[in-house]
């Protein structure tokens, strides 16, 4: 008769072939790892086996310690959600004057997407300053603020800088003394290159013909607040396990991170701060996925019944989605 675990080796087949990159996964219930796998390879050109303690480049998953580092700020009254952009960026146009920190962590504050913003040809790495200077000049939305959701990494990487202004630390500074450090995250860091090293460090790749090639960093690959963050599987336990509790903020702050904000796009979703927020095996799931350069990553939880599937890919085509639900379909208690 097969097993969970029997169908785990054949959903992560692919991940386990020789010369692929990989895939690390745990599955966590009642606070405790039930599966904890690595397959593939980090390094395609320095042949590196994937290992449970893998640092990955999480790509979107970083909103969710962008968020919680603001919610640090709120909730000792360093600042407030109801602040505005230009409270904090005295220069930012008019239209910065409608735009609050509540709005940019739903997403539902209109800026526009710097990505979009690049000027032709640019070829040195974007970083969260950067973002700032991309919207100066443009004293507009693309919705009045606090009436649509609209995804943007734009808004996530000007939280960041609110972090900044308000701490008086580089945002990887306040990560590192107020969340990474204080939860026993030893391997996580948001990387910045040429000042900071990622340990074990899983490389990035995309498919190319029958093999891979690398694909570890774009243009905005350093910017920090909507993606920047490398952790590994072991390190995210700690993470996971710190939502249940108030080791990083009260429990009253950190259900509004889990309360959806406006709808999404997306039928019966919700959008929380940092997390998506919907319903599935009768249970409330928060979760949030990520994609960047070579990277695919996948969080998904059910705080009712304590049950999280982590899910980091150092491959740009890795079907995660689709991984955690039938992992979710053969694990999660009914």
């Amino acid at each position: 008769m097969k097993t969970p675990v029997d169908k785990l080796d054949r959903l992560f087949r692919d991940f386990a072939r020789s010369g692929a990159p990989g895939l690390s996964a745990m599955v966590i219930r009642s606070g405790e790892p039930i599966v904890a796998r690595a397959d593939g390879l980090a390094d395609l050109d320095a042949p590196t086996p994937c290992r449970l303690t893998t640092n990955y480049r999480l790509a979107s998953l970083t909103k969710a310690f962008t968020a919680m580092a603001v919610l640090r700020l709120a909730e000792r009254q360093q600042l407030a959600l109801t602040d505005r952009l230009t409270d904090f960026f005295p220069e930012f146009p008019p239209i910065g004057g409608r735009i609050t920190l509540r709005h940019l962590l739903h997403h539902t504050a209109g800026v526009l997407d710097y990505e979009d913003l690049l000027p032709p040809g640019t070829r040195l790495a974007v970083s969260d300053r950067d973002v700032l200077r991309l919207l100066l000049p443009h004293d507009r939305t693309r919705f009045r603020p606090g009436t649509r959701f609209r995804y943007s990494n734009s808004g996530y990487a000007l939280l960041a800088l609110v972090v900044e202004v308000v701490s008086g630390h580089t945002f990887a500074a306040f990560l590192q003394r107020h969340i990474f450090g204080p939860l026993g995250m030893t391997g996580t860091v948001a990387y910045e290159a040429g000042l900071s090293t990622v340990t074990e460090r899983a490389f990035g790749h995309s498919r190319s013909g029958a093999g891979f090639t690398r694909t570890d960093q774009s243009l905005t690959s350093s910017v920090l607040g909507d993606g920047g963050i490398y952790s590994s599987i072991a390190d995210l336990f700690h993470w996971d396990q710190a939502l249940y509790g108030e080791g990083l903020v009260s429990r009253a702050t950190l259900r509004q991170a889990f309360t959806p904000g406006p709808a999404t796009t997306r039928s019966g979703t919700g959008y929380g701060f940092g997390w998506f927020l919907d319903h599935r095996h009768d249970a409330r799931r928060v979760w949030h996925y990520g994609e960047t350069a070579g990277f695919t990553t996948r969080i998904e939880r059910f705080p009712e019944r304590r049950f999280t599937v982590i899910l980091l890919a150092n491959r740009s085509d890795a079907p995660l989605a689709a991984l955690a639900r039938a992992i979710t379909d053969s694990f999660l208690p009914r």
